[in-house]
């Protein structure tokens, strides 16, 4: 059964939370705010979750999902850079920017891009988001909230709950989001490239 929590943006109570999470883990697809539009998060290791979140957005196997971190010090478990692209995730993390990255073994091969092996991460401005990671204290997969046929991320908890009913266990109302997804840019490579114009100032990224 679809459940429905209304959070508050700045003070997240920690009992809905802790209900939040405790989906999450127990194989649970969640609808939740970040610093962009709403996202789509399930438990990092769980297939069977992962699978409903690819039936619902129509991706193909060639998506990059994203890993929703705490800190830097998280991204680097799942991911390899050099000094200078640290220092780019330094200046720009968080905020609404997902980084593709060389994928460490610690990211699952199922999440991985197929022939690049890499991964998308994000660590966003959000403190509901903040506040799950915390007690978690793992990454969220997760993948914007965009459906088939659409450019746009959802925003609006209620619209999400009527679009997607049972299809999701848990939606996360923290407010109306931005009508808009995250800058993507990959920075797997010898140069930044520009993947996503969304969110956040793009004039770093462009060589």
């Amino acid at each position: 059964m679809l459940q429905y929590f209304k959070i508050h943006s700045e003070h997240p109570p920690h009992r809905l939370i802790a209900k939040s999470v405790e989906i999450i883990r127990d194989g649970g697809v969640i609808a939740y705010p970040t610093d962009s539009g709403y996202a789509l998060g399930c438990h990092i290791g769980d297939k069977a979750a992962l699978e409903r979140i690819i039936d619902i957005r129509k991706i193909d196997e060639k998506h990059n999902f994203t890993l929703v971190c705490r800190d830097l010090s998280e991204i680097s478990l799942y991911a390899s850079f050099d000094t200078p692209v640290f220092r780019l995730l330094k200046a720009h993390t968080p905020g609404p920017y997902t980084f593709i990255l060389k994928a460490t073994r610690e990211v699952p091969r199922r999440l991985l891009h197929p022939k690049r092996k890499t991964i998308g991460i994000r660590i966003p401005a959000n403190r509901i988001v903040q506040a799950l990671l915390e007690e978690l204290n793992e990454p969220i997969m997760s993948t914007t909230l965009i459906l088939p046929g659409e450019t746009d991320p959802l925003n609006d908890a209620e619209e999400i709950r009527d679009a997607l009913k049972n299809r999701v266990d848990l939606v996360i109302d923290g407010g109306k989001g931005e009508k808009q997804a995250t800058t993507v840019v990959d920075l797997s490579g010898e140069n930044p490239v520009l993947l996503r114009k969304g969110r956040g100032d793009t004039l770093p990224f462009l060589v």
